[in-house]
């Protein structure tokens, strides 16, 4: 039986799968491009409970100062450790430089 998606979560789960290797988006970006700027909390839900069933690389997403945001220490350092596999540059205060590494389709 195929899962009856809202529109909103179906875009936002399309989007997040496009992120290409060595990029990032942020929550608020995806909310936007989803078709709701004012959404970025949802989209943090949808990666929380979406992205085992959907295979969502929701490492590549961070809050809209380029910041990894997770607030469990264990999650963070697993988010630093996939997105340097990638080649993207973190700094010491878990920060990416969104003007190099932001993907904007």
């Amino acid at each position: 039986m195929k899962d009856a998606l809202n529109d909103f979560t179906a875009r936002t789960i399309a989007l997040i799968k496009k992120i290409p290797q060595g990029k990032v988006s942020t929550y608020g970006d995806i909310a936007k491009m989803a078709g709701n700027p004012r959404a970025a909390r949802q989209v943090v839900r949808i990666l929380h409970s979406m992205t085992q069933k959907y295979h969502l690389p929701w490492h590549r997403v961070v809050n809209s100062q380029g910041k990894i945001s997770i607030k469990d220490p264990i999650g963070t350092a697993q988010q630093k450790t996939m997105l340097e596999l990638e080649g993207v540059e973190i700094s010491d205060d878990l920060y990416v430089n969104l003007e190099h590494y932001n993907w904007n389709p």
